[in-house]
């Protein structure tokens, strides 16, 4: 009975399904706190027509769209699949957000950060970290000293930085955390990638997963919607797999064909240097001139005077 009470269900799923659940916002809170590394509690999920699937709009990928306490927006998506135009896609979601949720005529006073956390299944890219943030600076060129904006608020004026302002983002390479999980961020990017929770764990959000997000605790269709949507992951990576080996036996194949067409090539034309240079050898003995040499071998001065 142990195996059956350990298994929880993945994220990638919970997120669709079941985090959208006001009862369930505790675990996605906890990975949002967790990330911030500050306290992040979530009032509510956002409806939008960035939500919405539409043939004409291309940004129709965010899993999760919620506002914090502070007003800010987090955008949260998972992605198993590779997709070649990824980080212009994180760009335009994170840009149409912005502009989703100011109306024409307001001040752009009202604009609200936004925070873009994508978690990926598939080799983005190279790096050696599993965990990458992008933020924007301002950094001055000679001086390396950070730009500071003066801003007017509730009748005082305050030091802004544009960080404070521009959206951030966080792409979390799941694929490449292989270590033994120790810290909370650790912890969670584990759960992330194998769907496993420590029973003793203290991290935010994932004694609540353990909780709402076990396996046996979903009806029977539930369970067989789950398995199937596992199932598909796995066909979809062995799809892929397979036509990256194809790709790479064709490679091969291709190169050994241009390999052996190089070869040949190269052996016409050393024979063909070879030729010139004994031709030039036999002008020389019968004593032609070197320019006169040159111009019927295509050899330079210098070389016809070392043979």
């Amino acid at each position: 009975m142990g195996e059956l009470k350990d298994r929880y269900i993945r994220f990638d799923w919970a997120i669709k399904r079941m985090l959208r659940d006001k009862a369930n916002f505790a675990v996605l809170e906890g990975l949002l706190t967790v990330l911030f590394e500050d306290k992040t509690q979530i009032v509510e999920i956002l409806e939008s027509e960035g939500n919405q699937l539409a043939e004409t709009d291309k940004f129709n990928r965010v899993d999760i769209k919620a506002k914090n306490s502070k007003g800010e927006i987090i955008l949260v998506e998972v992605q198993n699949t590779r997709e070649v135009y990824y980080l212009e896609r994180i760009l335009y979601g994170v840009a149409k957000t912005i502009t989703e949720h100011i109306s024409l005529g307001e001040s752009y006073g009202n604009i609200k950060k936004v925070y873009s956390i994508s978690i990926v299944y598939f080799d983005l890219g190279k790096g050696n970290d599993y965990l990458y943030h992008g933020q924007n600076r301002f950094i001055g060129v000679h001086t390396d000293d950070e730009l500071q904006i003066t801003t007017k608020q509730e009748d005082a004026l305050l030091p802004k930085y544009p960080r404070e302002i521009f959206p951030e983002y966080y792409i979390i390479r799941v694929n490449e955390f292989n270590k033994v999980a120790k810290t909370p961020l650790e912890e969670w990017v584990n759960y992330l990638k194998t769907g496993e929770i420590e029973p003793e764990t203290k991290a935010p959000g994932l004694s609540e997963a353990r909780e709402k997000l076990k396996y046996y605790s979903m009806t029977p269709g539930e369970r067989h919607a789950y398995d199937e949507h596992l199932n598909a992951i796995m066909i979809q990576n062995d799809v892929l797999s397979t036509a990256k080996m194809e790709g790479l036996a064709e490679g091969r194949a291709e190169g050994r064909a241009e390999g052996r067409a190089e070869g040949l090539e190269e052996g016409w034309a050393k024979g063909k240097a070879e030729g010139l240079l004994s031709t030039a050898r036999k002008l020389k003995s019968m004593g032609m001139p070197p320019e006169d040499i040159s111009l019927a071998t295509g050899l330079t001065i210098e070389e016809i005077q070392e043979l």
